[in-house]
């Protein structure tokens, strides 16, 4: 594939990606606010709790093998049913042990009715199992618009279900019903537009080889989820689920970008920078570019957010929500080092050092000690300002070996994001104020969106910033086609 196929590729793939996650995560985030209005707090703690073993799971049950079998060029059907037979072996098997140890979890958080609510929402993981090799099959090709396709539909429909359930005075119950809904059209749809089918072949030497690269990704993603879950584990177990579900109120917030443009940075780069791992100039160029303009989207955004919490959150899902609008700020400016940890790890993978890729996250992870420690004794949120300082120290720690690696040091990088940051931190400040204005919030929020909106497109075009035209050149084109192809898929 020539560089110039590979750049049009990509930019369509990135484009492709960043509707899907909105599909994906928009359309629930936008059914999170309805739901947040008629379930509580507590409820939607609940769902944080079950989510802290699901998501080790899913780790688990990918195996590293999906990573593997992406970046492997000459990737066999043998490769393919071999993967395919591992993951769904693995999801039968970990659902078993989450149903046997549900009792334990429900006394160890001391909830009763998790029992229940475990067993039935872990069928997700074993249901999502399912699609990895047929997304596998789409990821490698680069083929995001087929992949758009089928989330929207599964989240459109998802989304009506759980907030049908919760009008109908269901609960928790509405959650569950919501995610495993989703699980469920999306792996049909994924069969029935991939059309790959199993033919139940196993290979060892398969096995073996790509078990060889991915095993430490696996382990990576494994001690990656850990940790992050720790989090959850703290706030649940040293406070209450109600507390827990303020908490995760918070970080859906903040993950509506940093989370998304971090999904969307890895599940592109990686498949296109693997295609040219043995180009080191233009890895480079690739590389820098990618960091340039993603962390300039990223920057602003979660600045922004950070900025007008409290308005957003009263206006959006109500008062009661108004401890998560005190975590926000500061899960934001942690969060927006994400796409940059992303970037710098996949540069890694995309060069075969997964064993640094190991290393790091067990070092990091090592770090995130000190915030744990902080939840546990002294409260959430000196916890989230130490998880502030600890992020900067894990950029230094991701970038030093990728920089050392291709040449792009961790300096270089901090010059080349700084003005985006410069231009978030202006935003930021020039919206923070106006919710002292005294006046209802429901006229402060849209006025520090204008505000905001005003300041940030008067600097981009007075200081005409490079990463301002990159992203509107991606952006711009596809969010022109969300409409069209929102309709395409209903149709259908």
């Amino acid at each position: 594939m020539s560089e110039q196929s590979l750049k049009d590729k990509t930019v369509k793939g990135v484009g492709w990606s960043a509707i899907d996650n909105v599909a994906q995560k928009g359309i629930a985030f936008l059914v999170s606010i309805v739901l947040a209005r008629l379930i509580s707090p507590d409820e939607f703690g609940l769902v944080g709790i079950i989510a802290i073993f699901t998501s080790i799971c899913e780790t688990l049950i990918e195996g590293g093998f999906v990573t593997a079998l992406i970046r492997k060029k000459d990737a066999t059907e043998e490769d393919y049913n071999t993967v395919f037979i591992l993951n769904l072996g693995m999801s039968l098997f970990l659902y078993l042990v989450i149903f046997f140890c549900a009792p334990l979890i429900a006394a160890f958080f001391e909830r009763d009715e998790l029992v229940a609510l475990v067993r039935v929402a872990s069928l997700g993981m074993v249901v999502s199992a399912f699609a990895l090799v047929q997304q596998a099959h789409l990821t490698k090709r680069i083929d995001f618009k087929t992949q758009t396709r089928i989330t929207l539909s599964a989240s459109l429909v998802s989304g009506a279900v759980g907030i049908v359930m919760a009008f109908l005075d269901c609960g928790v119950w509405s959650l569950v019903a919501q995610q495993l809904s989703k699980y469920l059209l999306r792996t049909v749809r994924l069969w029935l537009f991939n059309r790959w089918k199993p033919s139940w072949s196993f290979s060892k030497k398969s096995a073996k080889e790509l078990f060889g690269f991915g095993w430490k990704i696996m382990l990576s993603g494994v001690i990656n989820s850990i940790w992050g879950d720790l989090y959850q584990v703290i706030v649940a177990r040293f406070y209450s689920p109600a507390t827990l579900g303020q908490y995760t109120r918070a970080k859906t917030f903040s993950g509506l970008f940093s989370s998304n443009l971090t999904s969307v940075v890895q599940r592109v780069t990686y498949p296109a920078l693997s295609g040219i791992q043995d180009d080191r100039l233009g890895l480079i160029r690739a590389y820098r570019r990618i960091i340039k303009t993603t962390m300039f989207v990223t920057a602003i955004c979660m600045f922004f957010l950070g900025a007008v919490s409290e308005p957003m959150t009263y206006c959006l899902i109500g008062p009661k929500w108004g401890e998560a609008a005190m975590y926000l700020p500061l899960i934001c400016v942690a969060g927006s080092l994400y796409p940059l940890h992303a970037i710098n790890l996949n540069m890694l993978s995309v060069q075969g050092r997964s064993d640094l890729f190991l290393g790091l996250e067990i070092i990091k992870k090592v770090l995130f000690i000190g915030p744990l420690m902080v939840g546990a004794f002294v409260g959430i949120m000196p916890m989230l300002w130490v998880n502030v300082g600890v992020g900067f120290i894990n950029f230094f720690l991701n970038s030093y070996f990728s920089g050392k690696l291709l040449g792009y040091s961790s300096w270089m990088q901090l010059r080349d994001v700084a003005p985006s940051y410069g231009l978030a931190f202006l935003v930021a400040v020039s919206v923070w104020f106006l919710k002292y204005i005294p006046i209802s919030y429901w006229f402060v929020f849209p006025l520090q969106i204008v505000v905001g909106g005003a300041v940030f497109f008067t600097v981009c075009r007075l200081t005409k910033m490079r990463e301002y035209d990159d992203a509107k050149r991606i952006v711009v084109p596809f969010v022109q086609k969300i409409v069209k192809i929102k309709n395409m898929v209903l149709s259908k």
